[in-house]
This record gives structure tokens, C-alpha cells and sequence, in this order.
């Protein structure tokens, strides 16, 4: 049954949140977790759950995305039939670069059609999270459902809430009754409290899908949320399949800085990890630590080279501690450089970053500071 399922993959979708980290590279190729991406995610999720033909339609932005994902052979998806295909962008004198799933999805319609799949994935990967595909696919089959969304229980993020991107249809909640059907669909909602926030991963047979894009297309529909899905609620079975296990959830700067410092607790590194996350090889020697250094709740990826002390901080592949310097809560992103006898306190940095020696460069809890790629300090 899984293995009759197409995965499609949107980079890009979220890339307003996270400006700062995506002016050269989309949501999907944001470093996190110390040497991972974060379509890492939801790639590793479809391949473990036996998906083996997965699209990645890209839209702008989407050469270090190229560069992360290669063929694909680190995922097991260099085949001859299906594996991993990434759909460049493209636009026609009629329409601009694709903005939501639909214009997306149109594009490639041809290539859908011509595939055997029963059903297809569609993910967003502004989230990091180990989904088994198998049971929500098996959920949408037992309860006959036209179209299943996933969905988490929290309250809305106020970074989103107060992202004003009103007009782009950025986030989604259900009301959903005791049977688990979708009644009603909000965008953009202001409410306080739990609410039942998508997750932007659905499952839907091929052959509906493709009949559903082409009406909407044909209607001047743009996105599948507001275009599709809320027009269709009291027509169709939409179900909701809620997600409980762990997952991190990026909607600005601040949540990413949380949640890679949510990974340095145990239960919760364990918790995202439970099944193999599988992303582009780097030979690196191990991590060097020299004598002197101290080092406490770090999370450091193959190819360190530490002198100074660190503390509560995610250090990637190739970071630098100078002799003397000190880091702490930190975020540092691959190949940074900290000089001897600096002091980082709630910093993330780029990759390559460079902090000259002894300078003092301070965030906060509420406000981590940021240090661009290349950037020099």
C-alpha cells in the first residue's frame, strides 16, 4: 500500500519567516540539528516509510538545495525508475514563478499523470519531525477519506501570528469533530489557546489530485488550502491525523534558535531521532578536543576543533573554538571561527562565519543575535 505513494516536497514555502537565512538558500537547506538539513526530515521520513519516488519542486533560490541533495544516493534514491527528481523553477509569459501548490502542481501535471502511484505526499519542510508515512497513508485508507491533513495541538506561534502576510495564506487551523472529519479550515487565525495547526502534509489519491489541480487551475486557483481544500470541505471527506510525537517547528529566527537548543535535552534528540535521518556525507575527522577545554551539554558535529569552553550550545560540522574563548548558548553553523579569547553568549551564526579574537558578542534568551554567512566580527 505505502509503496503505491508519490512524495511531493516544496521548499520554499516558508521562506519569508526566516529571511535572514534564506536570502541564498530556501527553508529546505537551513542547517539544523548540528549536520542535518531540513528537508533531511521529511525526505528520511518518506524513505523509511518505503516512498521511493519523491519530486522536490523547487522555486527559487535552489542551488545550495542542488548542491545538499546531489542524486540523491545518500537517501537510497538513485534509481533508474522513480528515486528523487528536483523540478528546477520556471515561469511562461502568462505567469510568474509559481507561488502556492496549485501553479506548482500544474507544471509538473504531466508527470503525475504518467506515474502508478495510488496516492501522493505532499509535505512542506519547515518542519522537522520523524513521520511515519506508512500509518498516515493506512489512516487515510480506513476512514475512506478523500483527503487527509495532518496536524499538531498547540497554540499558534506569535512570530506567525504577527508576521503580517495576511494576503500569502501562510498557516491553517481545523475545527475538527469527534469522528476526526475537518469541518472547518481557518486561515491565518488570531485565536488564543490549542489549536489544531497543520502540519501542510496531505495524502490524497493520485488520479483525485490531479482532477482537483486542474479545476482549480482552471478557476485561476493558486494555492491548494484556500483554492482547494476550503472550497471543498462540505463537498469532500477531509480528515485531520493528529501528530503527537516531537517535532520542531520553524517560524522565525527565535524558534530556531529554541528548537536546535531543544535537541541538547536527551528524551528529545532521542525523540526526533527514533528512526534514521539520513543527509549528505561530509568526510570530516572526529571532533579534537584539546587539554584544558571544558565542554558541557554541547551537541558538536564531526570535524570541531575546540581549546576554548563551551556550554549549552550546537556546534556543526568544522566549527573553531580558539585557546581561551568561551561560547554559550550558542547556535554556530558549519566552518564558523571563534578566535582565541572571544566571548559569544545567544549567538547563531551563518556558515563561515569569522569573530575575531577577543571580541565580546552578547544576545539574549528573548533575542539571540545573528551573524551572517561570511561575515566578519
Amino acid at each position: 500500500m505505502v509503496n503505491s505513494a508519490l512524495g511531493i516536497i516544496f521548499p520554499n514555502q516558508y521562506d519569508e519567516l526566516v529571511p535572514e537565512l534564506t536570502t541564498e538558500r530556501t527553508m529546505a537547506s537551513i542547517p539544523f540539528a548540528g549536520r542535518y538539513r531540513m528537508i533531511d526530515f521529511a525526505l528520511s521520513s518518506m524513505v523509511n516509510s518505503g516512498i521511493s519516488n519523491i519530486s522536490v519542486l523547487a522555486r527559487q533560490n535552489y542551488h545550495s538545495l542542488m548542491d545538499h541533495l546531489g542524486s540523491g544516493r545518500e537517501w537510497d534514491l538513485t534509481r533508474k525508475n522513480g528515486g528523487l527528481i528536483v523540478w528546477p523553477p520556471f515561469a511562461e509569459k502568462s505567469i510568474n514563478i509559481y507561488k502556492g501548490r496549485v501553479q506548482a502542481l500544474i507544471h509538473i501535471i504531466g508527470f503525475i499523470e504518467a506515474q502508478k502511484e495510488e496516492f501522493v505526499i505532499l509535505s512542506d519542510t519547515n518542519i522537522a519531525a520523524s513521520f511515519d508515512f506508512r500509518d498516515f497513508i493506512q489512516y487515510h485508507v480506513d476512514n475512506e477519506a478523500d483527503i487527509t491533513c495532518a496536524y499538531t495541538v498547540q497554540p499558534l506561534p506569535e512570530s506567525i501570528m504577527s508576521a503580517r502576510l495576511m494576503n500569502k495564506g501562510m498557516y491553517y487551523t481545523y475545527d475538527i469533530d469527534g469522528d476526526g472529519v475537518i469541518r472547518k479550515m481557518y486561515i491565518n487565525s488570531q485565536a488564543e489557546g490549542e489549536q489544531n495547526f497543520a502540519m501542510n502534509i496531505y495524502c490524497i489519491r493520485r488520479k483525485f489530485l490531479i482532477k482537483l489541480v486542474k479545476d482549480a487551475y482552471m478557476q485561476g486557483g493558486v494555492y491548494f488550502e484556500r483554492d482547494i481544500l476550503l472550497r471543498m470541505l462540505d463537498k469532500i471527506k477531509v480528515m485531520g491525523y493528529r501528530f503527537d510525537k516531537y517535532y520542531g517547528r520553524i517560524s522565525d529566527m527565535k524558534s530556531y534558535f529554541d528548537e536546535n537548543m531543544r535537541l541538547l535535552k536527551d528524551e528529545n534528540l532521542d525523540a526526533l531521532f527514533s528512526n534514521p535521518i539520513y543527509t549528505k556525507l561530509r568526510d570530516d575527522n572526529p571532533t579534537r578536543y584539546f587539554d584544558g577545554t571544558v565542554v558541557r551539554n554541547v551537541m558538536a558535529a564531526d570535524g570541531c576543533v575546540i581549546e576554548g569552553n563551551v556550554e549549552n550550545s550546537v556546534l556543526f560540522r568544522g566549527v573553531k573554538i580558539g585557546k581561551g574563548a568561551t561560547v554559550k548558548n550558542c547556535v554556530l553553523m558549519q566552518d564558523t571561527v571563534v578566535e582565541d579569547g572571544a566571548n559569544l553568549e545567544y549567538i547563531i551564526t551563518d556558515k563561515e562565519a569569522h569573530i575575531t579574537a577577543g571580541k565580546e558578542v552578547h544576545g539574549t534568551d528573548t533575542f539571540p543575535v545573528f551573524v551572517a554567512k561570511y561575515q566578519v566580527v
